[in-house]
């Protein structure tokens, strides 16, 4: 990326050391800007004291008009180490974490080789990941037909729920689950009180949706169309009613399933809901022909679409905001020569993600509180992490400077992410993370990262 530094840069000891302070003239307390130092012990926040309260030790001193942020929680990330390290693993991933401002990932399920759906799988994702970690990491289990039995073994040693998909997944190993299969594992999943987190779109509807090969990627939209999500929805909210399980929805595109999320809550039934910053930026009709870089499933939907998630995120109907962060090889995202049908979907973006939506935030009126609180404080506790993402007493002092003076252009060839595409590639943000730190440790700050500092995490 390249960024303009201001004259005063964020003064703190190089990344690896410890501090045992941070201090910043808006500081995010309780869900307002204010003067104020954070006191660091044991990786923890020990206390919030006035702005020029004295310190002894280093001390990360944030510039005056920059804010201090609790460091974002990325609950939808796809590492996909072992078996597909080469579009994505624990080293690259984490750096491009720790870069920007994220201090806790949550790795899905797939597309590892083997997934995370038995305990067996779920071994081998932690020796992968021993030794390379940036940032702190929890992992999500699968839930795929023929592993019923495996689910509460793999709740038992720690992920933080199960992933499904109602339609093809797109990788033979992490199958769909039809009706019934669907409605057992959430049977299965509600005996323990644990979370199913669910890809809803319908494979009857994208059956029957126009499939025209080529680069156009408002014909692509067609072949996914809002019925395929607001179908799949309908069957989501069902089964929490059926079975009281709790049940997350991936990635919501189509702003038509809102009404229908909105009357669930109502009714009081466990369902919570995320968007990502690709839904809340681009707009389909904008988008270049045969531009791989953008293709998702869900889609992309138009501009009209794209304000009404910004309206369901005003209202409280959409509860978490995450980057899905899904590379491939130039291979697989190219694949077809420009065929949107055959390229792989999935947009990178964990390194910006944060930034992009400040950015976009602020181009209507929200806040940063707004913006913190969609993707460090609901994040991290719909997983259980309530140490994580916010600023308070006894929580790890996870931290992220965001710096309002220093614009960016984005550079995908400067992420750190494995494999250089992404559809946030040429984007202007007016602001930059400049300092990134895990438990009272500076991990990232203006461009340089300390490596191994992150831990495994299990669900508390």
């Amino acid at each position: 990326m390249t960024t303009t530094m201001p004259d005063h840069p964020v003064a703190a000891p190089p990344p690896g050391d410890l501090v045992t302070a941070v201090r910043g003239r808006q500081v995010l307390v309780d869900g307002s800007l204010r003067a104020a130092t954070l006191l660091v012990a044991d990786g923890r926040v020990a206390a919030v004291e006035p702005y020029d309260v004295d310190v002894d030790g280093p001390v990360l001193d944030a510039p005056d008009h920059a804010w201090v942020l609790p460091g974002v929680v990325d609950t939808h990330v796809h590492v996909n180490e072992p078996g597909r390290t080469a579009w994505e693993g624990f080293a690259s991933a984490t750096r491009a974490a720790a870069l920007g401002g994220v201090t806790t990932v949550v790795d899905m399920p797939l597309n590892s080789i083997p997934p995370t759906t038995t305990v067996a799988g779920l071994a081998a994702k932690r020796r992968a990941a021993a030794g390379q970690l940036s940032v702190d990491v929890g992992l999500w289990g699968g839930a795929v037909p023929g592993n019923l039995d495996d689910l509460a073994p793999l709740w038992d040693a720690g992920v933080f729920g199960f992933k499904c998909f109602l339609s093809p997944s797109g990788v033979d190993e992490f199958a769909p689950l039809g009706p019934a299969g669907f409605t057992a594992a959430l049977r299965t999943v509600a005996a323990f009180d644990g979370l199913v987190i669910v890809h809803a779109e319908d494979p009857a509807v994208l059956a029957g949706s126009p499939v025209r090969a080529g680069g156009v990627y408002t014909d692509f939209v067609a072949s996914r169309p809002h019925e395929a999500e607001t179908a799949a929805i309908a069957r989501v909210v069902a089964g929490a009613r059926e079975t009281g399980c709790r049940v997350h929805v991936l990635h919501l595109s189509s702003a038509r399933a809102l009404n229908l999320l909105a009357d669930a809550r109502a009714e009081g039934l466990p369902v919570t809901v995320e968007t990502c910053p690709h839904y809340l930026t681009f707009d389909a009709g904008a988008i270049p022909d045969a531009s791989a870089a953008y293709k998702c499933c869900p889609p992309i939907r138009d501009a009209g679409n794209r304000e009404a998630l910004w309206d369901g995120l005003r209202a409280g109907v959409i509860d978490t905001v995450v980057t899905d962060h899904s590379p491939a090889t130039a291979q697989e995202k190219l694949r077809g020569d420009g065929d949107l049908q055959q390229a792989w979907g999935g947009v990178a973006g964990l390194q910006v993600g944060f930034q992009v939506v400040a950015h976009e935030a602020a181009a209507r009126g929200i806040g940063i509180g707004d913006v913190s609180r969609w993707m460090s404080t609901a994040t991290a506790d719909l997983v259980g992490l309530t140490r994580k993402g916010r600023l308070a007493v006894g929580a790890d002092a996870d931290v992220l400077v965001l710096d309002p003076q220093v614009p960016q252009r984005v550079d995908a060839h400067r992420l750190a992410h494995r494999n250089p595409i992404s559809a946030y590639d040429g984007v202007e943000l007016s602001a930059t993370v400049t300092a990134t730190v895990l438990r009272g440790r500076v991990i990232a700050r203006e461009g340089a990262v300390t490596a191994g500092t992150g831990r495994l995490v299990p669900r508390p």
